[in-house]
Protein backbone atom coordinates (compact mmCIF):
# COMPACT_ATOMS: atom_id res chain seq x y z
CA UNK A 1 0.00 0.00 0.00
CA UNK A 2 1.47 3.33 -1.00
CA UNK A 3 1.78 6.28 1.34
CA UNK A 4 -0.09 5.12 4.43
CA UNK A 5 0.14 6.82 7.82
CA UNK A 6 2.40 5.00 10.31
CA UNK A 7 -0.51 4.91 12.78
CA UNK A 8 -2.29 2.41 10.53
CA UNK A 9 -1.35 -1.23 9.95
CA UNK A 10 -2.25 -3.32 6.90
CA UNK A 11 -2.15 -6.94 8.05
CA UNK A 12 -2.51 -8.59 4.62
CA UNK A 13 -2.40 -7.11 1.09
CA UNK A 14 -5.87 -8.58 0.39
CA UNK A 15 -7.46 -6.78 3.37
CA UNK A 16 -10.22 -4.21 2.93
CA UNK A 17 -9.38 -2.65 6.32
CA UNK A 18 -6.35 -1.33 8.15
CA UNK A 19 -5.98 -1.38 11.94
CA UNK A 20 -5.31 1.66 14.11
CA UNK A 21 -2.00 1.25 15.98
CA UNK A 22 -3.04 4.00 18.42
CA UNK A 23 -5.98 6.27 19.15
CA UNK A 24 -6.58 8.80 16.36
CA UNK A 25 -8.78 11.85 17.04
CA UNK A 26 -11.72 12.98 14.94
CA UNK A 27 -10.68 15.67 12.47
CA UNK A 28 -7.16 14.31 12.00
CA UNK A 29 -5.90 14.20 8.42
CA UNK A 30 -3.88 11.17 7.37
CA UNK A 31 -2.79 9.22 4.31
CA UNK A 32 -4.36 5.85 3.50
CA UNK A 33 -3.09 4.04 0.43
CA UNK A 34 -2.05 7.26 -1.25
CA UNK A 35 -5.37 8.99 -0.50
CA UNK A 36 -5.55 11.85 1.99
CA UNK A 37 -8.55 11.49 4.33
CA UNK A 38 -9.91 13.37 7.33
CA UNK A 39 -11.49 11.26 10.08
CA UNK A 40 -15.09 12.17 10.85
CA UNK A 41 -14.97 10.28 14.16
CA UNK A 42 -12.31 9.21 16.64
CA UNK A 43 -10.84 5.75 16.19
CA UNK A 44 -9.38 3.85 19.14
CA UNK A 45 -6.48 1.41 19.26
CA UNK A 46 -7.26 -1.79 17.37
CA UNK A 47 -10.25 -0.43 15.48
CA UNK A 48 -10.55 -0.67 11.70
CA UNK A 49 -10.64 1.87 8.87
CA UNK A 50 -11.67 0.94 5.34
CA UNK A 51 -8.77 0.95 2.89
CA UNK A 52 -11.12 -0.03 0.06
CA UNK A 53 -14.70 0.99 -0.65
CA UNK A 54 -17.29 -1.69 0.18
CA UNK A 55 -20.91 -2.08 -0.91
CA UNK A 56 -23.64 -3.53 1.34
CA UNK A 57 -23.07 -7.28 1.53
CA UNK A 58 -19.40 -6.92 0.55
CA UNK A 59 -16.91 -8.91 2.60
CA UNK A 60 -14.79 -7.16 5.22
CA UNK A 61 -11.34 -8.77 4.97
CA UNK A 62 -8.83 -8.75 7.82
CA UNK A 63 -5.82 -11.08 8.05
CA UNK A 64 -6.64 -11.94 4.42
CA UNK A 65 -9.90 -13.66 5.41
CA UNK A 66 -13.52 -12.49 5.67
CA UNK A 67 -14.48 -11.39 9.19
CA UNK A 68 -17.94 -10.12 8.27
CA UNK A 69 -20.05 -8.22 5.76
CA UNK A 70 -20.76 -4.55 5.20
CA UNK A 71 -24.32 -3.60 6.18
CA UNK A 72 -24.11 -0.18 4.45
CA UNK A 73 -21.87 1.43 1.86
CA UNK A 74 -18.42 2.02 3.34
CA UNK A 75 -16.03 4.59 1.84
CA UNK A 76 -12.23 4.60 2.05
CA UNK A 77 -11.29 6.00 5.45
CA UNK A 78 -14.59 5.15 7.17
CA UNK A 79 -14.47 3.60 10.63
CA UNK A 80 -15.54 -0.04 10.20
CA UNK A 81 -17.34 -1.41 13.25
CA UNK A 82 -20.75 -2.57 14.48
CA UNK A 83 -22.56 0.42 12.94
CA UNK A 84 -21.70 -0.62 9.37
CA UNK A 85 -20.72 -4.31 9.43
CA UNK A 86 -21.89 -7.59 10.92
CA UNK A 87 -20.18 -10.86 11.67
CA UNK A 88 -20.95 -13.70 9.29
CA UNK A 89 -20.17 -16.22 12.03
CA UNK A 90 -21.70 -15.11 15.33
CA UNK A 91 -24.55 -12.79 16.31
CA UNK A 92 -23.44 -9.17 16.62
CA UNK A 93 -24.51 -7.32 19.74
CA UNK A 94 -23.82 -3.80 20.89
CA UNK A 95 -24.63 -1.92 24.06
CA UNK A 96 -26.63 1.26 23.79
CA UNK A 97 -25.66 4.31 25.86
CA UNK A 98 -28.11 3.23 28.57
CA UNK A 99 -26.50 -0.23 28.78
CA UNK A 100 -29.15 -2.19 26.86
CA UNK A 101 -28.30 -4.73 24.18
CA UNK A 102 -29.10 -3.49 20.66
Amino acid sequence: MTQTDDRLLLLNPADTVVVARCAIAAGETLWLGGVQITLDRAVTLGHKLACRAMSPGGKVLKYGVPIGSATTSIAVGDHVHLHNMKSDYTPTYALTEDGKIA
